[in-house]
């Protein structure tokens, strides 16, 4: 192994190192204790040699969003393997209850990804692996009876450019997909769908239902039921 070799493997390791750091100190006590003062204490070494291995404090907190929905796609993967039906609407249903019992049991990694109160540093990155996860099977469903009409005009140009994000997701994944596949009316569904996903979500993890709900499966549930139907992909998920 080359001295330059060895540096590499070192300097790897400490970022590593510092990283799990931050992770544990989010998880423990949530962002606001996530600093590198608390950081370098934890390791064993100064605040001021952390800037050797990222730039700023924010860019520590983009890594470590990176990381998160790293390991939040890796669990949702492996749930979606899991759905073995091999139809569209059962798959995109599995990657919403992944994403929901992901969200239920890493509260402060969730809030981190996509509630921070200055910038949701991960809500992009997220974006993206649900999209190549669920998209090939929202692309292979039927469009549905919705008409074009339908989407409001002035969300017209913001559709279009949504539309063929979803289209370039889809197709990292080998899926062909085009307009006549994704028409502006199933694509301004998806996205109230993920609204509407994320909003349940949201609110479920940080207690904030505005009355007492002792079981909040069943309204989770009925959402995905109505959110599947307005996107055409109803029929083939009635059986859970």
């Amino acid at each position: 192994m080359t001295e330059a070799t060895r540096r590499e493997r070192l300097r790897a390791e400490t970022e590593r190192e510092i990283r799990q750091a931050a992770r544990a100190l989010l998880v423990e006590s949530g962002r606001d204790a996530v600093t590198l003062r608390a950081i370098a204490r934890k390791l064993g070494i100064t605040a001021p040699a952390l800037y050797r291995y990222y730039d700023s404090h924010d860019a520590l907190l983009r890594q470590l969003c990176d990381d998160i929905c790293d390991d939040m796609a890796a669990s949702l993967h492996a749930d979606l393997a899991a759905e073995t039906s091999g139809e569209p609407g059962c798959k995109v249903r599995a990657v919403c209850h992944a994403f929901r019992r992901w969200a239920l049991g890493h509260p402060q990694e969730f809030a981190l990804v996509f509630a921070s109160p200055r910038d949701p540093l991960g809500a992009d990155q997220f974006g993206s692996v649900f999209l190549r996860l669920a998209g090939p099977a929202i692309a292979a469903g039927p469009s549905g009876e919705h008409r074009d009409e339908e989407v409001p005009e002035v969300l017209h140009d913001d559709l279009v450019r949504f539309q063929q994000t979803l289209v370039r997701a889809v197709a990292e994944h080998g899926v062909t997909a085009c307009a006549d596949m994704l028409p502006l009316a199933k694509v301004y569904h998806v996205i109230q769908s993920w609204v509407r996903l994320y909003g349940h979500v949201a609110l479920e993890v940080f207690g904030r239902f505005p009355f007492v709900v002792s079981n909040p499966e069943p309204m989770f549930d009925n959402m995905l039921d109505q959110m599947l139907m307005d996107i055409g992909l109803d029929d083939d998920t009635h059986v859970r």
